[in-house]
C-alpha cells in the first residue's frame, strides 16, 4: 500500500492510498489456494479444480471481496501510520474503475479524507465553582400531592340529581359528521369525568346539569391539531344516552383507601409521596448543576471544532425546527424571527454541544474508569424494550442488529458517568430556592453532543 498526505488544513486531512494490483492478484491466488481443498465441482475429484477453474468461476466475486477488504484494511492502517485519531468515520472517494480493477488491469486507488479531534487541555476542575439550587420537601407541599392523590383516585358512587363540575357521567355515544358515523367516534358505557379534560373540548362541559335517562345531543368541533388528521376542525355531533350520574366518594383519607392503592396504610402512602417528591427535587437539583457545569465548561474552553460533526449537530437541529414549524410547534421564543436569524442561534447552539461533549469525551478517555460497560448498556436497553410490551424481543433484537443505536444508548449513560466524576471534582456550593425556582425554565442551550 501506498500513502500520501495531499492535503493538510485545520483539522481536516487528506490521504491518497494506492493499492497495487500485483498485491491484490496475489491475494486473490491466495484465497483461491485456500479454498481449493474444499471445493467441489462436478467433473472434478474433491480438492483437485484447477486453480483456473476456481479463477473462471468465482473470481470476479472474489476479487469483489478482496477489494472491499482491502479497503477497510488499508483505511484502518492509514490511520495507524498517520497516527490520527478521526473526529468521524472517514470519507472515502474512489479514483479507480473497479471493473478494471477487478480485471486485474488497474491499481486500486481512492481518496481518504478525515477530521480529526482537535488536541486541546482541558480546563483543570478544581478551578471550577459552580451553585446548585437546593430545596426541602415541606408539609404543604407533601398535603397537596395527597390531595391530589385524592382527587385522581379517590372514585365514585352512584347520585341523584344532576351532573356538576367533578361528576362522572356513565354515557353510551355515537358521534357524526355532516350525519354520518365516523370511526373511533361510538363507545358504550363510557366514563366521562367532567373538568377532566380527556375529551375534546364543549364535549364535558355540555353534560353538566344531564340527568340520568337524558339523551342530549353535544354539537363539538375537533380542534385543528387533532391526532387524526381527518378529524381536524371538523364539526361533529355526538347522539348521547346518559345511563348513570356518579359523584366523588366523600370522605378523608384513611387506611382502608391506601390499602386500595396497594400500600400498608396511610402513612406509608404519605411516606411514599414524600420520597418521590424528595427525587423529584434531587433530579431538579442535579439537572441544575449540570447545566450550571455545561456553562462553566463551555466558557473555559475555546478551540478549532471539526466543521462535518458540527454540521451534522446543525442537521439534525434544523429538522427538528422545520418539523415543529410545519406543525405550528415552534418555540415561542423563536416565532418572528427570520430563518437566517433561526439559522445563526442554533448554529451557535450545534457548536456549544460539540464543544461540550469533545470536552467530556476528552475527560472520559483520560480516566479509563469512566468507560460505558456493555452490561451497562444491555440493562438500558433492556429498559427501553419493556417500553413496548410485548415486541420486547423483537426491539432488543433490533438494537443487536444496529450498532448506531446502541451507540445512542451507549452516549447518554457515559455522559451522566463524566458528569458524576466532574462534579466531585469541581466546587459546588448548594443554594436554597424555592419550589418554584428550582423547577424554573432556565432556557437551556442544549446539552452536549455526545452520540
Amino acid at each position: 500500500m501506498q500513502l500520501t498526505e495531499r492535503r493538510s488544513e485545520g483539522l481536516l486531512r487528506v490521504y491518497d492510498v494506492t493499492v497495487p494490483a500485483a498485491d491484490l492478484e496475489q491475494k486473490l491466488k491466495a484465497k483461491i489456494e485456500e479454498v481449493r481443498p474444499r471445493m467441489r465441482i462436478n467433473g472434478f475429484r474433491p480438492g483437485k479444480v484447477p486453480a483456473s477453474h476456481i479463477r473462471k468461476l468465482y473470481g470476479p466475486s472474489m476479487m469483489q471481496d478482496i477489494i472491499n477488504e482491502t479497503v477497510q484494511n488499508s483505511t484502518k492502517r492509514t490511520l495507524e501510520k498517520a497516527n490520527a485519531r478521526p473526529a468521524g468515520e472517514p470519507v472515502l472517494d474512489l479514483k479507480s474503475d473497479l471493473a478494471q480493477v477487478a480485471a486485474g488491469h488497474a491499481d486500486l486507488r481512492f481518496e481518504l479524507s478525515l477530521e480529526l479531534m482537535p488536541d486541546f487541555e482541558p480546563v483543570e476542575l478544581k478551578t471550577i465553582a459552580i451553585t446548585r439550587p437546593v430545596t426541602a420537601v415541606s408539609d404543604e407541599q407533601a398535603a397537596d400531592a395527597l390531595a391530589e392523590m385524592v382527587r385522581a383516585h379517590r372514585g365514585f358512587e352512584d347520585k341523584t340529581g344532576a351532573a356538576a363540575e367533578g361528576d362522572a357521567v356513565v354515557v353510551d355515544f355515537v358521534g357524526r359528521i355532516d350525519g354520518e358515523a365516523f370511526d373511533g367516534g361510538a363507545a358504550q358505557d363510557a366514563q366521562v369525568v367532567i373538568g377532566s379534560k380527556q375529551f375534546i373540548p364543549g364535549f364535558e362541559e355540555q353534560l353538566i346539569g344531564a340527568k340520568a335517562g337524558d339523551a342530549p345531543t353535544l354539537n363539538v368541533s375537533f380542534p385543528d391539531d387533532y391526532a387524526v388528521e381527518a378529524l381536524k376542525g371538523k364539526a361533529a355531533a355526538f347522539e348521547t344516552k346518559v345511563k348513570a350520574v356518579r359523584g366523588p366518594k366523600q370522605g378523608e383519607p384513611d387506611d382502608a383507601w391506601a390499602s386500595e392503592l396497594g400500600f400498608d396504610s396511610l402513612a406509608a402512602l404519605k411516606e411514599a409521596l414524600r420520597r418521590r417528591l424528595e427525587n423529584e427535587h434531587a433530579q431538579q437539583s442535579r439537572a441544575k448543576a449540570k447545566r450550571a457545569l455545561f456553562d462553566k465548561l463551555d466558557a473555559s474552553h475555546s478551540f478549532a471544532l471539526p466543521p462535518r460533526m458540527v454540521e451534522a449537530e446543525f442537521n439534525q437541529i434544523w429538522r427538528q425546527i422545520e418539523a415543529d414549524k410545519a406543525e405550528g410547534r415552534l418555540d415561542p421564543s423563536d416565532t418572528g424571527k427570520s430563518e437566517d436569524e433561526l439559522k445563526a442561534e442554533y448554529r451557535a447552539i450545534s457548536e456549544r454541544r460539540v464543544r461540550l461533549g469533545l470536552v467530556l469525551a476528552e475527560i472520559g478517555r483520560r480516566h479509563k474508569q469512566l468507560d460505558v460497560s456493555n452490561e451497562e448498556v444491555k440493562q438500558a436497553i433492556v429498559a427501553q424494550a419493556r417500553n413496548f410490551p410485548g415486541k420486547e424481543k423483537q426491539i432488543f433484537e433490533m438494537y443487536q442488529r444496529t450498532p448506531a443505536l446502541v451507540a445512542q444508548v451507549r452516549a447518554p449513560i457515559y455522559e451522566e458517568k463524566v458528569v458524576d466524576y466532574v462534579l466531585e471534582l469541581v466546587t459546588v456550593s448548594n443554594e436554597t430556592v424555592s419550589r418554584e425556582v428550582l423547577f424554573a425554565d432556565d432556557d437551556a442551550p442544549g446539552a452536549p453532543a455526545t452520540s
